[in-house]
């Protein structure tokens, strides 16, 4: 019955600055509707996963994190230090991949995820 993920919306106290820092740091070309579409390309998933209300994977007052997969973990990692984005989590690998952590100017954490 479903196709894939349709959006990601939500609300900002700030929408310039949130606009200006996904262009500037994820590259996401927002538009002047206040968003973008990201097309899907081969290798790439969407995961949809739930979590308890006490499960410690990112903070518990976040009600929701963001993922986007990246080509390359390293590059990602060399434009955030080069923009002063500092890592909330280290590089960390597993079985599903490499990931890092950063986060946006109202404090989201973002997950990016090299497969």
């Amino acid at each position: 019955m479903i196709k894939g993920v349709g959006g990601i919306f939500w609300r900002t106290k700030n929408l310039e600055t949130i606009k200006k820092w996904y262009r500037d740091v994820l590259k996401l070309d927002i538009d002047n509707w206040n968003g973008t579409i990201i097309k899907p390309q081969s290798e790439t998933e969407t995961i949809f996963s739930f979590f308890t209300e006490d499960d410690r994977y990112f903070p518990t007052d976040q009600q929701v994190m963001l993922n986007f997969q990246v080509y390359d973990i390293n590059e990602t990692m060399k434009h955030l230090e080069k923009l002063g984005v500092p890592l909330a989590k280290e590089k960390e690998s597993s079985d599903f991949g490499q990931f890092i952590w950063i986060k946006d100017p109202e404090g989201r954490l973002i997950e990016l995820w090299e497969k």
